[in-house]
């Protein structure tokens, strides 16, 4: 067995551990890998010429600008609570708590905290996310105005919310102060677009952004002239993924679970498809794009590896496309990771950031070390391979080096 396969194999066995107490977990059979793929190789031909980030982005008339940033690695995204008053039934986590505002495992108690972070990494985008945002409006309200106030007068800003206490006065105050985008799940609502309609006069980027339910495909297809015609400009659909505090709620819906790098349902991605293939056939003009885990697990955690690494690192750092800091020579290779968190909460040999509003600890750390054996390594820097190399000592190097392409295979 090649190493990429061993790695993707790995996952198979890691999940069906995890969630052992659950047998009726439907996970992917390899007697219907191929019927699976058939059609989503149907779907994406449509497409072939309208993807991004190596693939794993297939868009329909565009994408937004704060689609563009977090693909980049240039976006950071506020939880500014943990608490929701929503009970989605795919939503990954509990948000019943009222927590800090917090970011990447770092919280930040005061706007100013958060607004010189912004600056210091040189962000170019921040979303607001929750939880529910709305339901702490006047945070929200704080924390916009100070990035206003004192941030970069050109950084996009946009929140997340459900819509249920989104009403005119609020979506006034928030355009007034700044905020460059609204995203609605309406998922949360019944598919209504109601708050959509308060949104309207105020923003001229009104996105709907909701996983992919598979059963619910045909009437999102129905809405889509509607949603025009409310004002939403972007439909972002994303694909659903199997936690430990979903699992009691999905299993129920007798969905085809992916044993990748987290679990994911395999009809979420078909679901999001045949909606973007149903607009394109259909001439309507609204901008539709899958924002696939493949696309959030490889850009987003290497997006944040490498302002890391760029920022914290040493000046002539080579860093990877993955964000890792690589150090070579005739024996052997390095690649390291930086780590930064709250003051306090690392253990090691640290190193601090201290600003004006808040300090924070870092650590330059191995990720992985490799003797080499043979002078192929050299040629995989200089250029990435068309195929992932099957010998684990080459694989371990790539996989360290490069962002996977493409929708994994079924």
């Amino acid at each position: 067995m090649n190493a990429y396969f061993s790695y993707l194999n790995d996952f198979i066995t890691k999940h069906k551990i995890a969630y052992s107490n659950y047998p009726e977990i439907k996970w992917l059979s390899p007697y219907e890998v191929a019927d699976f793929q058939e059609k989503r190789d149907e779907l994406l031909i449509a497409f072939k010429d309208s993807t991004l980030f190596k693939g794993t982005k297939p868009f329909l008339n565009g994408i937004s600008k704060g689609c563009e940033l977090c693909g980049k690695g240039l976006w950071s995204c506020l939880f500014i609570t943990g608490k929701c008053n929503a009970s989605c039934f795919y939503c990954p986590s509990a948000q019943d708590a009222d927590d800090l505002p917090e970011s990447q495992g770092m919280t930040f108690a005061t706007p100013e905290s958060y607004t010189e972070y912004i600056k210091h990494f040189k962000f170019k985008g921040v979303g607001f996310s929750g939880g529910e945002p709305l339901l702490v409006k006047e945070r929200v309200l704080a924390y916009l105005k100070s990035l206003r106030q004192n941030g970069d007068p050109d950084l996009y800003i946009w929140m997340y919310t459900n819509g249920i206490l989104g009403n005119k006065e609020i979506f006034a105050q928030l355009a007034d102060a700044g905020l460059n985008e609204v995203r609605f799940d309406i998922g949360a609502t019944n598919f209504k677009l109601d708050a959509i309609a308060n949104a309207g006069s105020y923003f001229d980027n009104i996105t709907i952004e909701i996983p992919a339910v598979p059963e619910e495909a045909e009437k999102l297809k129905i809405l889509l002239p509607e949603m025009v015609e409310a004002g939403v400009t972007r439909l972002n659909l994303h694909q659903m993924r199997l936690t430990p505090y979903n699992v009691k709620k999905m299993i129920t819906r007798n969905y085809t679970f992916i044993p990748a790098e987290q679990p994911i349902v395999l009809e979420s991605e078909l679901a999001a498809l045949e909606i973007m293939n149903y607009a394109k056939l259909n001439n309507i003009p609204i901008a539709i794009n899958y924002c696939s885990f493949f696309f959030k697990n490889r850009f987003q955690k290497a997006g944040f590896k490498t302002m890391m690494a760029k920022t914290l690192g040493a000046k002539e750092a080579k860093i990877s496309e993955k964000g890792y800091i690589r150090n070579n020579n005739e024996n052997g290779i390095r690649y390291d990771g930086i780590f930064i968190a709250d003051k306090g909460r690392l253990n090691g040999n640290l190193s601090s950031l201290i600003l004006p509003n808040k300090s924070y600890d870092y650590q330059q750390t191995n990720a992985f070390t490799q003797t080499v054996t043979s002078s192929d390594y050299k040629n995989l820097l200089m250029i990435e391979p068309a195929e992932i190399p099957q010998k684990k000592e080459l694989y371990d190097i790539w996989n360290h080096e490069y962002i996977e392409k493409g929708l994994r295979e079924y």
